[in-house]
């Protein structure tokens, strides 16, 4: 019976996407590798581009969006346990890259979902001044396994509703 682990998404098969790993006999976090090339833009391009908007008297600027780097990988899990996403403690100093939510959190339930058959993504801004490029099989963070524990009073809080989608999913 199965615990625990990764799968390649589906529509990533051919695409030589590599199983995240443990790099050492005692790493808590599995390495996760990004699934592409990809070009991370600096926040300050969008900072400055905003302030010309607002001296040229414009009422709608640009929002900061994250940008998502794609794994190619989904996770399967017990149902009281989480894969916590992290960064890699070498990203902000040596690429700029910090996690947009701080932490990611993948719930069991993720796993497979109609939306994006679970696929894990870690959205990233750049807070240096340049674009930052990330390649394929670039190691882009880190993943661990934990528990977690249920409120006495759960049934109530409606912790019991059934995941139909991907990102942003459970919000009301």
């Amino acid at each position: 019976m199965k615990k625990r682990g990764f799968e390649v998404c589906k529509g990533y098969e051919e695409k030589d996407i590599k199983m995240p790993i443990r790099k050492t006999k005692k790493s808590a976090g599995y390495d996760f590798e990004s699934a592409e090339d990809i070009v991370i833009p600096s926040v300050w391009k969008s900072v400055f581009e905003n302030i010309k908007k607002i001296f040229k008297g414009e009422s709608e600027t640009e929002s900061f969006k994250p940008t998502l780097i794609k794994t190619g990988i989904k996770s399967y899990m017990k149902e009281d346990e989480v894969l916590i996403l992290a960064n890699r403690s070498s990203n902000p100093a040596k690429k700029g890259l910090i996690l947009a939510n701080s932490i990611g959190v993948i719930d069991s339930d993720y796993y497979g979902n109609e939306d994006n058959d679970g696929h894990i993504m870690f959205a990233f801004y750049n807070i240096f001044p340049f674009d930052v490029t990330i390649k394929k099989h670039d190691v882009i963070g880190q993943a661990y396994f934990q528990n977690f524990l249920i409120a006495d009073n759960d049934e109530e809080l409606n912790g019991n509703e059934t995941r139909k989608g991907g990102f942003g999913s459970t919000d009301n």
